[in-house]
């Protein structure tokens, strides 16, 4: 699992080059997608960088129907001092039923696979709090949450942010047809200490839903 470079397992203060960054990096891929290795900077309908792969076999009018499996949590999930137990499942379910209902937008979702059909899968593979234009910021995984470690900057205001990896294969064979990592920024934190919710995050949510809706491949 790729986010063993997060250790130690409580926190992780980093040094960075510059402000915030607006995209995942390698450092912060989950392993949930597998193969990285040919996603490309890109831009999303609404103008956000992204990271994207989309294969050169995929066309769009060669799929009629979509199974869109849940969206999990990669790694899995645990309640922390700024992130409780129901706000993870709040924050789950809100990006589940708002994705899904993006999707359908774009194609019906079936609850089986069959021909001309695309198997949808996502997960949410960190929530972030960063630093605003500074140079030290934290990156919390999903499994562990900011403490001490940030002290002596505790009271900058912190961007927060959710990590989403999301895959679309080819029902009947298996073949990726395309990969997004998107980093999705909602509002702004007081404090390193002030509890992360899904009001805070659902900005960066619906912006990511309203750009599903309007993304349009061959």
């Amino acid at each position: 699992m790729r986010f063993r470079l997060y250790i130690p397992a409580l926190t992780l203060a980093m040094l960075a080059v510059g402000c915030t960054s607006h995209v995942a990096d390698k450092q912060q891929f989950s392993g949930f997608l597998g193969d990285y290795s040919q996603l490309k900077p890109a831009q999303s309908p609404s103008g956000k960088p992204t990271l994207r792969w989309i294969s050169p076999d995929y066309h769009s009018a060669d799929y009629t129907n979509v199974v869109f499996e849940p969206v999990v949590y990669y790694p899995a999930a645990r309640p922390t001092e700024r992130i409780s137990q129901q706000t993870l499942d709040q924050i789950r379910q809100y990006t589940d039923a708002q994705l899904k209902k993006a999707v359908s937008e774009r194609k019906p979702v079936v609850g089986k696979p069959g021909a001309h059909t695309l198997r949808v899968k996502s997960a949410i593979t960190a929530v972030s709090a960063e630093n605003e234009g500074v140079q030290f910021y934290e990156v919390v995984p999903i499994a562990a949450v900011v403490a001490s470690t940030m002290a002596a900057t505790g009271h900058r205001t912190q961007n927060s942010a959710l990590f989403l990896e999301v895959e679309a294969v080819d029902a009947q064979t298996g073949k990726p047809m395309i990969k997004v990592v998107r980093k999705a920024f909602g509002k702004s934190l007081p404090n390193n200490s002030t509890p992360i919710t899904l009001n805070d995050l659902r900005p960066g949510i619906d912006e990511m839903v309203r750009d599903v809706v309007a993304f349009s491949a061959p």
